[in-house]
């Protein structure tokens, strides 16, 4: 069976280019796990990332689309939101024995919660809100494309000497 790509209104297409950076993010948290690379770069990228994206795409979710109605679509989806930051929270402080774990608990609930979005959320939102209310969330949303500028590559293959 071929998958096919989801085709998403283009009012809210930027969020989806989003979650594709999101799912890089997961991979890249897992490279580092599969490399043995230290915790605090790891969390330095986690950092990065929450501050230069993450952050802002939860509020822009959270004010444009989802505040048109509540359902428990959103209600997930907004409790997901609260549990990824939670956990970034929570990972600088977090015992070395266990750090790694709640790096891959990361890297796993984003993952999750970007399949969430993108194969159950979003779709019910087309259905339920009207193209006028798409177009208004599609011009309040930022339309400048995520870009990961990372400069530390920890998630490349490490070369052996």
């Amino acid at each position: 069976m071929e998958i096919k790509p989801i085709k998403r209104n283009v009012n809210i297409v930027k969020l989806s280019q989003d979650h594709h950076a999101s799912l890089l993010f997961c991979w890249k948290i897992r490279q580092g796990i599969k490399y043995h690379i230290e915790f605090n770069r790891l969390n330095d990228y986690v950092e990065y990332f929450w501050g230069s994206h993450l952050q802002e795409h939860f509020k822009e979710e959270e004010k444009f689309l989802f505040a048109s109605f509540i359902d428990e679509n959103i209600e997930r989806a907004i409790e997901e939101h609260q549990k990824i930051k939670e956990l970034i929270r929570k990972l600088p402080s977090e015992i070395p024995d266990k750090r790694n774990e709640l790096l891959s608990e990361l890297a796993e609930t984003v993952n999750q919660h970007v399949r969430f979005e993108e194969r159950i959320l979003f779709p019910h939102l087309e259905k339920k809100l009207s193209g006028e209310q798409l177009e208004i969330i599609g011009t309040q949303i930022n339309d400048e494309p995520l870009q990961d500028n990372y400069q530390d590559n920890f998630w490349t293959k490490p070369v052996s000497l």
